[in-house]
Formats: C-alpha cells, sequence, structure tokens
C-alpha cells in the first residue's frame, strides 16, 4: 500500500525534503532532507618535542614557496566565545547553508551580512542553553542525537550517511544539524526540569476554555505559524529590520517553517513556529485582530506584541466544531502515465487526450485498473488519504466529486500525467477537544512565556566576547 506522498511528483517531493532538512531537525519532530559529510581524518599524533630538530633549515624550504590546493577553512578562527566557549566562522557559515538549504539553495546577497549575524546570534543562543543545561547536570547522550537524526533521515528515505553526503554538498555537515539537536534537546529537557514544573493550570481554567468553545460552536479557527523577534534590550531597530527582511523573502516564496527555525525566538521555533489550532481570542489582541483579516496561506505585516514583534502565517482554517469536508479521509487511486524522455508536447498531446477522455469514462473505482492496463501505466492505491492534506487545487476539485468519479489528468510531460480516482470518503465529525488538550495548550502557553524570560537571563549573565 502506498503512502500518500507517492501521489506526487518527485520533484516536488525533493522540495519538500529540502525545505524540511531546516524544518525537521528537532527533538520533537522528525524534519527531513538529506546527508552527512564523511569523517573527518585523525588529527596526527603530536610531534616528539625532545627529537624534534631547533633549526628549520634541516627541512630545506623554498624562499617563494607555490602554494596548491585550498586555504586552511576557518574552523580555528573565533566569531565568539561564550562563556569560555568558541562559535566559530565555520560555524557560522554551515549553519548558513541550513537555511539556504531551505529557501531552495539561495540567499539574496545584499541580506546575507544581516543573515549572517541573526544566524550568530542563534548559535550564542544555543550555546547559552547547552551551558545552562550542563549547568543542572542535564546531559545529552550522543545516542539520543543519533535517533533523531535516524528519524530525520529515514523522514526522507535516507540513511545518516546520505544526509551527511547531501549536507557536505550544500556547503553544511552533519556535525550542525547534531549541534542544532542538542541544543535544542538541552533546551527542551531543561525546561521541563526547572519551568515547566513550576507552571499550574487550575481545573477550573481548563473548564472555562471548554465551556467557551462550546459556546463558540461554529466560528472560526486557524492553524497557525509564528516568528517572534525580541525587542528587548533596546533592540527594536534590529528586530524591525529583521522582520521586514524576514518578510520579503517568505512573500518571494521563501520557507516559513525554516525562518521561524532560523529566526523566531519563542520556543515553538523547534518546530517550525508551530502554534497548532487556535481561535483569535486565544492569542494576544494584536495577533488576533491581524489574525481575523487572514485567509489560508497568507504571511501577516510585523506585529508590535508585548516585549517584540511578531510575524504570523495562516496555514489553514476550520469551523470550530463543525463538520468540515476537508477532514474526509479518502480512498483513492492513481494512475500514472509516464513518457520516453526526449518526448515533445505534440507528441504527447494526443495521449493525454485519450487518457483524459478515458477518465471521464472510468466507470468507478474498477475501472482504474483497466485505464492503467490499457494506458501501460502505474497504478498506486492508498486508503487512509486526508483531503486536507492534498494540495489546495486537488482539495478544490475532489471536494465535490462523488465516490466512482476520476480527477482531471494533471502534472507534466516529464514527470508524468496522473489522474486520482475516489474510490471511497470518510466524512469525521469533530468533536470538542478533550481536557487534557486543553490543559496542555494552556501549560505550553505560559512555558513558553517563561522559557523567553529565563533565555534573556542567560543572555543577561553571560560573558560573550566577539573577535
Amino acid at each position: 500500500m502506498a503512502a500518500a506522498s507517492d501521489f506526487f511528483p518527485a520533484r516536488a517531493r525533493m522540495a519538500t525534503a529540502a525545505a524540511a532538512l531546516v524544518i525537521a531537525a528537532t527533538a520533537a519532530v522528525a524534519l527531513v532532507a538529506a546527508a552527512p559529510p564523511a569523517a573527518e581524518p585523525p588529527a596526527a599524533a603530536p610531534a616528539d618535542v625532545a627529537s624534534a630538530p631547533n633549526s628549520a633549515s634541516v627541512l630545506r624550504l623554498p624562499e617563494n614557496p607555490q602554494l596548491f590546493g585550498t586555504s586552511m577553512p576557518s574552523v580555528v578562527k573565533a566569531t565568539a566565545i561564550i562563556n569560555g566557549e568558541i562559535i566559530t566562522q565555520t560555524d557560522v557559515d554551515q549553519r548558513l547553508a541550513l537555511l539556504a538549504i531551505s529557501n531552495g539553495g539561495q540567499l539574496p546577497a545584499n541580506e546575507m551580512e544581516q543573515l549572517r549575524q541573526q544566524v550568530l546570534r542563534n548559535l550564542i543562543d544555543e550555546t547559552l542553553q547547552i551551558q545552562a543545561a550542563k549547568a543542572e547536570e542535564i546531559t545529552i547522550a550522543p545516542k539520543d542525537i543519533d535517533r533523531t537524526l535516524e528519524r530525520v533521515a529515514a523522514g526522507v528515505k535516507q540513511t545518516p550517511a546520505q544526509m551527511g553526503e547531501y549536507l557536505k554538498a550544500n556547503g553544511s555537515s552533519l556535525r550542525s544539524i547534531r549541534r542544532q539537536i542538542e541544543g535544542e534537546i538541552a533546551w527542551s529537557r531543561l525546561l521541563r526540569a526547572k519551568v515547566e514544573s513550576s507552571v499550574s493550570v487550575g481545573d477550573d481554567e481548563v473548564k472555562a476554555v471548554l465551556d467557551r468553545m462550546n459556546a463558540s460552536k461554529g466560528t472560526q479557527e486557524y492553524r497557525v505559524g509564528e516568528i517572534f523577534l525580541s525587542t528587548a534590550g533596546g533592540n527594536e531597530a534590529t528586530a524591525t529590520a529583521t522582520a521586514t527582511k524576514i518578510l520579503e523573502q517568505l512573500r518571494q516564496g521563501a520557507s516559513f517553517v525554516g525562518y521561524a527555525r532560523q529566526f523566531s525566538e519563542a520556543s515553538t521555533a523547534a518546530v517550525g513556529g508551530d502554534l497548532g489550532w487556535v481561535r483569535p481570542e486565544q492569542l494576544p489582541e494584536p495577533i488576533s485582530a491581524a489574525l481575523r483579516t487572514m485567509g489560508p496561506g497568507t504571511v501577516s505585516n510585523p506585529i508590535p506584541v508585548p516585549g517584540g514583534l511578531s510575524i504570523i502565517a495562516v496555514q489553514d482554517t476550520r469551523k470550530l466544531l463543525t463538520a468540515d469536508p476537508r477532514n474526509a479521509v479518502l480512498s483513492l487511486k492513481q494512475v500514472s502515465v509516464t513518457f520516453a524522455k526526449g518526448v515533445t508536447r505534440a507528441q504527447a498531446d494526443p495521449i493525454v487526450a485519450r487518457f483524459a477522455e478515458a477518465a471521464r469514462n472510468v466507470g468507478g473505482c474498477g475501472g482504474a485498473d483497466k485505464i492503467a492496463t490499457d494506458f501501460s501505466a502505474e497504478l498506486v492505491q492508498s486508503d487512509q488519504v486526508k483531503l486536507r492534506e492534498l494540495p489546495p487545487a486537488l482539495q478544490e476539485i475532489m471536494m465535490p466529486m462523488q465516490v466512482g468519479q476520476a480527477t482531471r489528468p494533471f502534472g507534466s510531460i516529464e514527470e508524468g500525467v496522473r489522474i486520482l480516482v475516489l474510490c471511497g470518503r470518510d466524512e469525521v465529525n469533530p468533536g470538542a477537544p478533550s481536557f487534557d488538550q486543553v490543559f496542555s495548550q494552556i501549560s505550553e502557553e505560559r512555558v513558553n512565556l517563561r522559557a523567553r524570560r529565563y533565555l534573556r537571563d542567560l543572555r543577561r549573565d553571560a560573558v560573550i566576547e566577539f573577535r
């Protein structure tokens, strides 16, 4: 039985994988895309000082040597020292490369310096978080990082070694991803030990939220992502400039999740800024007001909020506690016609026309098998495809379809032309969230607020040298 991802062109899946690489290297959620560099050669053994000659003359070195190969990487050059721990220019470059991967492989040349500074700030915060965890005797075992790394690689059907090769080819490294994973796990465990244990939520608070939700049945909910930039310590101008640049890139198609992971200063950065399903009244008033004017797929201007600026993205919308046809779970058959390399559009058009006619007269789900035979096409079946997870254009096509009908052909000559035949549809009737779900959401919001304050205090108390 094929996975739902098998219904979409390979090129689209690879683009998703690259974006998810920066989205998915989290301690809580598997991320996406690629491969570790080969192991570094072992360091040379130290020279025997007692037997070493005390003059260079024996080496017969040329006066004007010709140099070969590339210069030594800047791995030995300190960019910042945080409480005695060094961040190198290589660390910055490799983390910047991860951001580039999430942005389709390119970053605007005129913004590189600002992006570099932001990445450095992120690395400083990450170092402070790891140091704070160690101070509380919280250590992250290599096997914990390995498990997350394996989930990341498995998400794109690769091994960690293959992921490393991909990263190396794109200017990053497995070491950079491992460090990011270590920081996220360390911070998560530290918050659990120092912050979550002190957060309390009363049963009456949870009951009040549930009562309001039941009273608001049919009102709109939003699936929201957030990028939060702090303005603490007189940082307003820098935060505003960064927010403006991020917004420009997002509107040109950059990955919101990738930018949230690298730039957001909220604890939700580890999950790409995902706030989950929320109603406007659950959010601060400035965000709530903006949210009510937004639709799916839109991104807000920077919104001033207490302590900083927020950019929000609406990923989806739904009616609270109301049946939504997009929640349906579909049983589908996909028929894919592929063309030999070099086939022109003029040569393919007659085949596509016959394919479209066959789709119009598919004659039920069983007819998909006959079409596949007639066109020597590939047939793939999946019984657990959520309509909401299909591309928006296909959602619109399939919502009014009846069982046994097929879509119009879609795709491309290069990657194949396909149809989807609807074999079944199970509607989902949503109910109110459970007491535990509401409890967890309220608790998480309070933990996020205290986590920001905790990180602010770590920055304030740190000894940081810039080189």
